[in-house]
């Protein structure tokens, strides 16, 4: 372990620390010096870091240290590895790979005369292009790659390295295909994606804003992302694409138009924004909301905005932007490599002193996180002084945290996976040294790199904190991500809180766990759910509209058109209500219909049946008078039979009304239109034949006349039976064919059910009402031809007026039959049936009654038949 920290110095553009390739970012404006020259100490003064990513060092070696002290894994064998940077540069990997493949002051590949030196496996970089770069090299050799660190197995005091990699999100490519030897300690990437569509569909943020970097990781990142929202309903008011800081600073002409990018996410009515959370966008976004804040000298600037951050997001910040105001980005959610706090670790950073270590990056790291030189650096007299006894936990989060990140929980596990897979090796026992498993003594000269990927495959184990680590088919781990919830603080620090998760089954499942209570909003929402739409949201009772021109997010609400319903926002089309049901004014809820029919309570159904029983006692009281005087000339002339024939058939029709009043049933049904026509049948055929008898009677008085043959009873009684059989004959047909039936008509009227008799047949509905008419006009023109037959009672005088009274109203009622709906249509005919049994009783009646009992002296024959003057 002679070795450990023993770290070769190299040149940074803008990259990553590589931990044998563990990576810890560096950002830096400055010139890119020759990849051959070795740095200088003013060049390491000059030195920007990434401080926070420190941990991921940090981490490596804990593990290590874990691993070499515990006698269960791997006893008798000592793990070690080296650091190397690759400061994200192509030509530095590939240097940096064929390294490990040579030996370690001479890059010669494919030989190697380290003995101590046999690589065995690497972990891979932070950022996916760099270790598919380090695996196109390593693949070939079938080196097995979990990527981040090189390592190296010691035993006996031999040491030979193995590679596997913690490699952060890989681009969305087939990396199993063409690289078989590449093992990721992170979840797929579709899952990320996927969980980022369910965050805000979870949150019905619809219009949103997404910012990403100019570059092809940043297309690779809006042609996976956009049409996983198109998919969803889900629409971009703006995409922002930043430049690397270097570019901004050379290329002042773009100056202008990339600074603009701030006041317009101040403007922007989009609240949410998701940001493709990688070194360059993160650093280009805080550089410009950083200087924007100085120029226009704003203490506080607050966006008001939801950040909805990638797995790449670590909330670091750099050196030279401690003073940026870390609560811009208070309540941001980000999706988080899956972590858990390690057992030992605090306590193993906090014994952390460059005074006591040999890791040539720790006194860098120091006097970046500190803001303090030693002095051993080139200090003037005014610069601080570090002592090496500050102590990591005095640090604000942005700058390092003591409780470990999901990159550094991902190198933890990196390192773990191949120890147990090397343990595996050193349990089995073969004699066969050409079947690719080892001899029961782990021996490092024996072991080759492909005969670790049976056993990375299969390895599964539980680590120090419980949490299972396996691989899925693909070589990705099998886990998923969890939801963090960023808290930030006035002095700069800062709480991540675990709000919910999405398990590795989310894409079947597509359900994510959120916890709301537990989410901190941005101060600027006061606690509210913020609402992030292209406009309102269309409230119940109306529906969405398109707007020609505009994306699909963006639409006008449009009420409901009658007899329609939204019950929920932004509904696309309305629903009509069940036929039982109508919709209320606001058309966001359904009532039931009430049932519509003429009730005996009702005012309505009262006064029809108190008309009805009146006029049917007033018949009964005019029978009554008529049998009384039966005897007398003025109720034996025309026909005393077709009197009380007649006064029946009117004492029935006032009593049919009542079975048009009350819920209709079967037996009603059958009674209502057949009772009334054949009773008004009877009715008007006893007027017709006592027209035809005065007719008769006036011509058979001439001399010579033969009509004295057909005046008699029975030929009334002939006209009678023959109308109504006639009528019966239709009625009968009806009831045999299509009777009538109670019914429900939910459809005629809006919000009530109309309680009815079906007429079963309208056209034999007709036909009785037509035959009915027919008689009354025959009658009418038979009474208006003798209304002027000299006698000083004329009978037909009364009859004719007393036919047209009937025919009006029945005129009227066809009318209105065929306009009005429900119970008034019901009401109409009633009406209508006492209108004209009312018009019969008094024009025909109402003169001999009043002569009977007001003048019976005109109640006389010869008063009855003498010529009017």
């Amino acid at each position: 372990m002679s070795d450990l920290f023993q770290i070769p110095y190299q040149y940074c553009t803008q990259g990553d620390l590589v931990i044998g390739e563990i990576t810890t970012q560096f950002d830096c404006l400055f010139e890119t010096p020759s990849f051959s020259e070795h740095p200088t100490t003013k060049f390491a003064d000059q030195l920007m870091a990434m401080t926070k990513n420190y941990q991921h060092v940090l981490s490596l070696a804990f593990a290590v240290k874990q691993i070499n002290k515990n006698p269960k894994i791997l006893p008798n064998v000592s793990l070690g590895f080296h650091i190397y940077d690759n400061f994200l540069s192509p030509r530095m990997t590939h240097q940096n790979t064929l390294k490990l493949l040579s030996n370690r002051n001479r890059i010669v590949p494919n030989y190697n005369c380290d003995g101590q030196n046999n690589l065995i496996a690497v972990i891979g970089g932070h950022y996916s292009e760099i270790s598919l770069h380090m695996a196109l090299i390593l693949g070939i050799y079938k080196i097995p790659q979990l990527y981040t660190a090189k390592i190296y197995i010691v035993y006996n005091h031999n040491f030979f390295p193995f590679k596997i990699a913690y490699s952060v999100l890989a681009p969305m490519i087939n990396v199993k295909t063409n690289l078989s030897s590449f093992y990721r300690m992170v979840p797929s990437e579709t899952i990320q994606y996927t969980g980022i569509v369910l965050l805000l569909l979870h949150f019905q943020w619809l219009w949103i804003a997404i910012i990403t970097s100019d570059d092809d990781k940043g297309e690779r990142f809006l042609q996976t992302l956009l049409p996983m929202l198109s998919e969803h309903e889900i629409c971009t008011a703006v995409i922002e694409r930043t430049k690397t800081l270097s570019d901004i600073l050379e290329n002042f002409q773009s100056y202008k138009q990339i600074f603009d990018i701030v006041p317009s996410l101040m403007e922007l009515r989009a609240k949410v924004y998701v940001v493709n959370a990688d070194l360059q966008t993160m650093s280009c976004l805080k550089w410009l909301i950083y200087v924007y804040a100085s120029l226009r000298d704003i203490e506080e600037i607050s966006l008001g905005k939801v950040w909805i951050l990638t797995a790449h997001w670590d909330f670091s910040t750099e050196a030279f932007h401690r003073d940026f105001d870390v609560h811009v980005f208070h309540g941001a959610l980000s999706l988080a490599l899956h972590s858990n706090e390690m057992l030992g670790f605090r306590e193993f950073l906090q014994e952390v002193s460059p005074n006591s270590s040999k890791d040539g990056f720790l006194r860098l790291f120091w006097e970046q996180a500190f803001s303090c030189l030693f002095s051993t650096s080139h200090e003037s007299e005014e610069d601080k002084k570090c002592t090496g006894e500050e102590k990591l936990e005095s640090l604000p989060g942005t700058l390092f945290e003591m409780s470990m990140t999901g990159q550094s929980y991902s190198i933890y596990n990196a390192v773990y996976a191949i120890a147990h897979a090397l343990h595996k090796m050193s349990l089995l026992s073969t004699s066969k040294h050409k079947s690719g498993v080892v001899q029961s003594r782990l021996n490092p000269l024996n072991v080759q790199p492909w005969e670790l990927h049976m056993f990375l495959k299969s390895t599964s184990f539980n680590n120090t904190a419980g949490d299972l680590v396996s691989f899925d088919e693909s070589g990705e781990l099998a886990a998923g991500f969890d939801i963090i919830n960023w808290i930030t603080f006035p002095n700069k620090s800062f709480l991540r809180v675990k709000v919910g998760k999405m398990d590795s089954q989310a894409l079947q499942s597509q359900t994510i766990t959120i916890n709301e209570e537990m989410i901190k909003w941005h101060s600027s929402f006061n606690q509210v759910l913020p609402i992030s739409q292209c406009n309102d949201n269309c409230r119940p009772g109306y529906r969405r509209e398109k707007i020609e021109g505009k994306p699909f997010c963006c639409y006008s609400c449009v009420p409901c058109p009658p007899g329609k319903i939204t019950v929920e926002k932004d509904m696309d089309d309305c629903r009509p209500c069940p036929g039982d049901q109508f919709p209320n004014k606001k058309r966001d809820q359904c009532l039931p219909k009430t049932l519509q029919f003429i009730y005996f309570t009702e005012p309505l159904g009262m006064t029809s049946t108190i008309l009805a029983l009146f006029f049917a006692l007033a018949t009964i009281s005019v029978l009554g008078i008529f049998i009384k005087h039966q005897n007398t000339p003025i109720v034996k002339a025309n026909n005393r039979n077709l009197t009380y024939s007649l006064l029946i058939s009117l004492l029935l029709s006032f009593l049919c009304p009542l079975l048009f009043i009350g819920q209709p049933q079967a037996l009603t049904c059958y009674l209502r239109q057949t009772a009334f026509g054949v009773v008004f049948t009877v009715a008007v055929s006893c007027v017709l034949a006592k027209t035809i008898t005065v007719v008769l009677a006036f011509m058979a008085i001439k001399p010579g006349s033969r009509m004295r043959n057909w005046v008699g009873k029975r030929l009334t009684n002939y006209v009678v039976l023959v109308c109504f059989f006639i009528q019966a004959i239709i009625c009968v047909v009806w009831l045999c064919t299509t009777p009538p039936f109670p019914d429900y008509n939910m459809s005629s009227l809006a919000e009530e059910i109309i309680a009815e008799c079906n007429e079963g047949s309208v056209t034999m509905f007709y036909c009785l009402l037509g035959y009915l008419g027919f008689l009354a006009i025959v009658s009418f023109t038979v009474a208006f031809l003798a209304r002027r037959l000299p006698d000083s009672f004329n009978e037909a005088k009364f009859i004719t007026f007393s036919m047209l009274l009937f025919c009006s109203v029945w005129f009227s009622f066809i009318l209105s039959y065929l306009s009005i709906k429900g119970k008034y249509m019901v009401a109409v005919e009633i009406f209508s049936i006492l209108a004209s049994s009312i018009g019969l009783l008094g024009c025909i009646f109402f003169p001999k009654c009043y002569i009977i009992i007001v003048r019976p002296w005109m109640n006389k024959k010869d008063q009855l038949t003498r010529k009017s003057i």
